[in-house]
């Protein structure tokens, strides 16, 4: 199961941790920055990570700024991501079991250190349950693809 992560600024002492849960339990984990502490746009880094899981490099990612909350924003703007802003190890677990998040969005104030590898090892290595939550899942995807259309139909009607 490979994974992708990314940061802003803010991020950057929680990616280090996550690193070292990652490396101690043998999940392959790529960092696409930022390096630095130096402030950066969260959006930029959403999207390259995003990018990586759709485009099938990586088969999750995970994102940090200060709240999650702008990183769970930007993320959720890429088609075929379906991210979940994860407060504890339960909605990190039922996240990927109930709503097939691919992404995991962490809060580099408010995630407590003390569960982080539990909520890691929830999100990372818990499968899709499908069954009723697979037809909620298509109605998001589905949702995808209208508003699309409805956004290429009105710049089309727009061009005329």
């Amino acid at each position: 199961m490979k994974t992708v992560m990314a940061s802003d600024h803010r991020g950057i002492a929680l990616k280090k941790k996550i690193t070292e849960v990652c490396l101690a339990n043998g999940w392959p984990l790529s960092d696409l920055g930022p390096e630095t502490g130096e402030s950066v746009d969260y959006p930029d880094f959403a999207l390259k990570a995003c990018r990586e899981v759709v485009r099938g490099r990586a088969d999750m990612g995970i994102l940090i700024c200060g709240t999650g909350i702008g990183m769970s924003m930007a993320a959720n703007k890429v088609r075929g991501i379906r991210a979940a802003l994860c407060y504890n190890p339960e909605v990190a677990l039922l996240a990927r079991k109930h709503n097939d998040a691919n992404v995991l969005v962490l809060s580099a104030d408010y995630t407590d250190e003390k569960t982080l590898a539990v909520l890691l090892k929830n999100f990372v290595t818990t499968g899709f349950e499908g069954g009723r939550h697979q037809r909620r899942v298509d109605k998001m995807s589905h949702l995808e693809q209208q508003e699309i259309e409805t956004s290429q139909n009105k710049n089309e009607e727009e061009l005329c």
